[in-house]
């Protein structure tokens, strides 16, 4: 506002400044009126564009009509004509170019050179034309700019939110993944650990051997979820610096042998046989592999009752892996199994589902016709999709 007034006010003294020294070109009463408008045109165009594109084209209008020839005033159409064809409305932009357009020839029309001729005044014209032109060109141009400039601005946002948003995604998916692996690894061990402790506190005086046995089962099953823990929580830990050895590598289905047989000296009896040809499977689909088979005999251990057995079968299709584990226990009440555990007890359950699905695989879990507890998943050797 300050700067197009400071502006205003020159043109106005180059106005009052070339009226003087030059021919009278009008009526005074007509002609101060019409510079002061016009000079208001330039302070007021960035302000009130489409007004002043208005006043502008009256002015002009009332030129033609008084007979006021052309004034330094007149500058203040380029002026206008520029500022709409960059800041105003659509209308006016188009308005201010078909006006910009017919300006010269009018003022050719009304005010011609007797002396050049008709090709004299027809040249004159498009040489006045021209100004019009390229101010609306300039005017348009910086507006398409801008709207580029508004638009890498607006996509920048979005990026930068969406990024945002996937940041909190993968924040999410990590905690959830490492709460399954905190559950499936306390919920395994500490089962182990109580049905240890429990057996050694039985025979601790009719048999020693026994109770010695138990609690080395208590000690290296702890050091085993210790182990495990470790390796978990070293990802929320990755400011610290941690030494190599205190981890573990993720758990596979090589190591479901040893899981049984940890099973089998806790005392739970667990049969297990292996279909198909073994080979090296995605680290994902063995991962998960492994943890179903944890938590499934987790589960019997907790449910099953005390003379509950399980079998685990591990088969290795050409697409696949599938497994079953079942147990001919008590099976877990109905609340834990069905809607995945709506209870909000049933997190073994839920945590497996999630599992599978991350790796396009299926999952059945439900009680057995016959009695116990029967878990069963297929999954594919492809990631989905």
């Amino acid at each position: 506002m300050w700067v197009d007034g400071f502006w205003a006010v020159v043109l106005l003294g180059i106005s009052v400044v070339g009226g003087a020294a030059g021919e009278q070109v009008g009526p005074w009463a007509v002609v101060v009126p019409i510079t002061l408008l016009l000079s208001l045109v330039v302070a007021l165009r960035r302000r009130m564009p489409e007004k002043m594109l208005l006043l502008a084209a009256a002015v002009g209008v009332a030129q033609l009509v008084t007979d006021v020839a052309i004034l330094p005033a007149d500058f203040a159409m380029l002026a206008i004509v520029y500022t709409v064809a960059a800041e105003g409305a659509r209308w006016a932009s188009r308005f201010a170019l078909v006006a910009g357009l017919c300006a010269a020839p009018l003022a050719q029309l009304r005010w011609s050179n007797e002396q050049t001729g008709a090709a004299g005044d027809i040249a004159l014209a498009i040489l006045q034309t021209v100004p019009f032109a390229l101010a609306w060109v300039l005017g348009d141009s910086i507006r398409t700019r801008r709207a580029y400039f508004a638009q890498l601005e607006e996509r920048a946002a979005r990026l930068e939110k969406e990024r945002e948003a996937q940041s909190k995604v993968a924040v999410a998916a990590e905690r959830a993944r490492i709460a399954r692996e905190l559950h499936d690894v306390v919920a395994h061990n500490v089962s182990v650990m109580v049905v240890q402790a429990d057996g050694a506190a039985y025979v601790l005086d009719a048999a020693p051997d026994q109770a010695k046995k138990a609690l080395e089962t208590i000690s290296s099953t702890g050091r085993q979820a210790l182990a495990e823990m470790r390796r978990l929580l070293g990802v929320l830990r990755t400011g610290e610096h941690q030494e190599a050895g205190e981890y573990v590598p993720q758990p596979d289905v090589q190591q479901i042998e040893d899981l049984v047989e940890q099973c089998r000296t806790s005392g739970l009896p667990v049969d297990f046989k292996v279909e198909g040809t073994p080979r090296p499977l995605p680290s994902g689909v063995e991962l998960t592999a492994y943890r179903i088979v944890q938590e499934a005999l987790t589960n019997t251990r907790k449910h099953g009752g005390a003379n509950a057995g399980a079998s685990v079968r591990l088969v290795y299709f050409d697409d696949g892996l599938g497994l079953l584990v079942e147990d001919d226990g008590k099976g877990a009440p109905h609340e834990l199994y069905e809607e995945g555990g709506f209870d909000g007890q049933g997190h073994g359950l839920i945590g497996m589902r999630e599992r599978v699905g991350m790796v396009g695989g299926t999952l059945d879990a439900g009680p057995r016709p016959g009695g116990g507890f029967r878990i069963s998943a297929l999954l594919p050797l492809k990631p989905a999709h």
